[in-house]
């Protein structure tokens, strides 16, 4: 760099013009961010819950590249950081910046969170990742090894994980207040958009919209407005429903309170499931076996009943339920246990026992007293040999993760009529035969003819067998790949 464009680059930088990457600004060679330096981060998927995790940031930290396949949804945010380069696609972005990125915030359509999160991983960068963590069971196992073989800092956007609600819950289990648990109720009010919709017919792609590079590994389908910017939620390609959406929130103390690992069965079923579309309510039974290992002297782990419904089917009201109390109505959750029953709402917040006891026990968990975004940003900074966990690190958010998407497995394969045995280790089904085969709806069509109501639903037949590893490990689209699993 000779003397001119030193001193244009110095005086751009003095305007805030130039981004200096953290390994010139006092990073030394072991990866570590002094905790007075500021990380440079990129965010992917700007339109939505990334625009609510980068404000969480911006404040202390550089806003270094935006990235967004809709730039009509995400015109407001690139206009709000002036000083971020803008990308179409994420794959160029990591090209052309990768060396002064440090950090990586994915807040893109689920199907596309686990390639956007493991490649950044694989050069090196932490990684935020919206919930649900990831699109199916091998996704999830894949970002919590690469996470542990790369060591970067990590975090799920469950912010429930970081709240005070979460920790007093697991203090109380743990202190054996409510006893032994062997079934759990859960719920939640969603989906707020619609679902249990027939395939759309293909529209024109608007002009500020990329579709392919939204599809990414995904089937390349048609476009249709009601895919996206929000709804795809609904739509098996990219989402998860309402068990992707919340439940993330919601069976988070569950899973971190009784330490659960793999279920070892799943059973689901739902109103009319179609082939493409989620459907418009579910419940779900996950059967975790008994964790020996985990037992105390104050408290023993049997195996657990976890039971979810939604679409707006709420659990039972438990037995004993005083005058002046409510299930929380986003997402209630009942811990029936052995000496109590234990009830919070949705995220973990306000648990309170049946009882009306108020146990004072002892202290479990970490208290997190910044915003769960700025917990992550924190642990990005410290050292990998002495780095204090985020609240939602993939060495929990994985395995958790997984427990979500199970759901979605159970629900798609409930046309096999009976309970599914999970082999969680080696990520397969042991009770589904090589022959079996399983019936789906490809649409619902209804009609009156002279007063009478027609049904019509059109129905193709798989391979069960096949179907269930696709929906474990998804075949990626010509062109997108993921890292090797560690």
């Amino acid at each position: 760099m000779n003397r001119r464009s030193f001193l244009q680059k110095s005086g751009a930088a003095a305007l805030g013009l130039t981004v200096i990457p953290s390994v010139v600004m006092g990073k030394n060679f072991s990866g570590v961010t002094a905790p007075s330096d500021k990380l440079n981060i990129a965010v992917v998927g700007i339109g939505g819950m990334g625009n609510a995790n980068l404000k969480a940031v911006r404040p202390t930290e550089n806003i270094v590249a935006l990235c967004d396949v809709d730039w009509k949804y995400a015109a407001k945010v690139f206009e709000e950081n002036p000083n971020a380069k803008k990308y179409w696609d994420w794959r160029k972005m990591y090209d052309e910046m990768g060396k002064s990125i440090d950090a990586v915030i994915v807040a893109t359509a689920d199907h596309t969170h686990a390639i956007i999160a493991a490649t950044a991983m694989t050069l090196g960068k932490h990684v935020y990742v919206q919930k649900p963590l990831t699109h199916s069971v091998y996704e999830s196992r894949l970002l919590t090894k690469l996470a542990a073989k790369y060591k970067v800092a990590t975090q799920m956007g469950n912010q429930g994980s970081s709240a005070a609600g979460v920790r007093q819950m697991c203090d109380w289990i743990a202190a054996g207040e409510i006893g032994e648990v062997t079934r759990v109720d859960c719920a939640t009010n969603r989906p707020i958009w619609p679902q249990g919709l027939n395939t759309p017919q293909g529209q024109w792609v608007p002009d500020t919209l990329k579709w392919d590079l939204f599809t990414g590994p995904a089937k390349l389908v048609p476009y249709n407005e009601v895919y996206t910017p929000w709804n795809w939620r609904g739509w098996w390609n990219y989402g998860t429903g309402a068990l992707g959406d919340m439940a993330c929130h919601i069976m988070h103390p569950i899973f971190k309170g009784l330490k659960l690992g793999y279920p070892t069965k799943v059973q689901g079923s739902s109103t009319l499931l179609l082939t493409d579309c989620a459907p418009t309510a579910q419940r779900i039974r996950l059967t975790f076996p008994a964790r020996t290992e985990a037992n105390t002297s104050k408290v023993k782990y049997p195996e657990v009943e976890v039971n979810w419904t939604d679409g707006g089917i709420t659990p039972l009201i438990p037995k004993g339920m005083p005058a002046n109390k409510r299930l929380d109505i986003d997402g209630p959750v009942i811990f029936y246990g052995t000496k109590d029953t234990l009830i919070c709402g949705c995220y973990g917040r306000d648990p309170w026992l049946l009882s009306g006891r108020t146990p004072n026990s002892p202290k479990t968990q970490r208290e997190v007293t910044l915003t769960h975004e700025m917990d992550w940003v924190r642990a990005c900074k410290e050292n990998p040999g002495s780095r204090v966990k985020s609240a939602s690190d993939f060495s929990e958010a994985g395995p958790f993760n997984e427990m979500v998407v199970m759901g979605v497995l159970a629900v798609r394969l409930q046309g096999l009529e009976k309970e599914l045995e999970w082999d969680g280790p080696n990520m397969q089904f042991t009770n589904i035969s090589a022959g079996e085969k399983l019936r789906l709806t490809i649409s619902d069509n209804f009609k009156i003819v002279d007063g009478d109501p027609k049904f019509d639903r059109p129905a193709l037949e798989v391979n069960a067998k096949e179907f269930a590893q696709e929906l474990i490990k998804h075949t990626y689209r010509e062109g997108w790949s993921l890292p090797a699993m560690p």
